[in-house]
């Protein structure tokens, strides 16, 4: 009988301090990379998540993968909508918003690195991105609806910061009582969260 190995996927949770350090640049990418982009977005499906950076998974590195399902598409698509939701799985290297829309709009959002906790932030409705894909195509567009949200959200990671940071104090301080709970079992579990599969 043969036994199949279990693999350990690991994200790392709130008051990790990898989570608030800004993330390096990429020079290169190699074989090395493309390997960390893979586990990444392995440990994207088995979290059941859209988008990670690599803070989370404790790679200090300016990369994110993506996978929004296409269902999730603004009834009036963006340019960038309709050039990337087909491509999920995504992985984009050095990402930045070169461009953010003055309309702005409120949802809720969560966080694999804020387990099973939500909460109101204000952001810029459409971004102008831009990337490389993990093959060294240069990718700019501009992005709407969940999209434009997820993106923003996964590169505050790359500069150390998580969407409770952007919460207006009265959204926070009724979170805090929860964060308190999350910083208090991150400390026993070395500000890592793991499944096994």
């Amino acid at each position: 009988m043969f036994f199949k190995h279990k693999k350990r996927y690991t994200v790392y949770t709130y008051g990790a301090e990898i989570l608030k350090q800004p993330a390096g640049f990429i020079d290169n990418v190699d074989d090395e990379l493309r390997e960390t982009a893979a586990e990444m977005l392995e440990t994207l499906k088995v979290f059941n998540g859209i988008g990670l950076a690599g803070p989370q998974a404790g790679i200090n590195k300016r990369i994110v993968v993506l996978d929004i399902p296409a269902e999730y598409a603004s009834k009036a698509a963006t340019p960038g909508e309709v050039m990337l939701l087909p491509r999920m799985p995504l992985v984009v290297i050095n990402p930045e918003i070169v461009r953010y829309s003055e309309e702005k709009d409120i949802a809720d959002e969560g966080c694999l690195s804020v387990p099973e906790l939500f909460g109101p932030v204000e952001r810029p409705v459409f971004v102008q991105f831009r990337a490389l894909t993990i093959d060294g195509e240069l990718i700019e567009c501009e992005c709407g609806g969940l999209l434009a949200r997820c993106l923003q959200h996964e590169l505050d990671h790359l500069d150390g910061v998580l969407y409770v940071d952007r919460m207006v104090p009265e959204e926070f301080s009724r979170l805090e009582p929860k964060l308190k709970r999350l910083l208090k079992s991150g400390r026993k579990n070395d500000f890592k969260k793991s499944i096994m599969k």
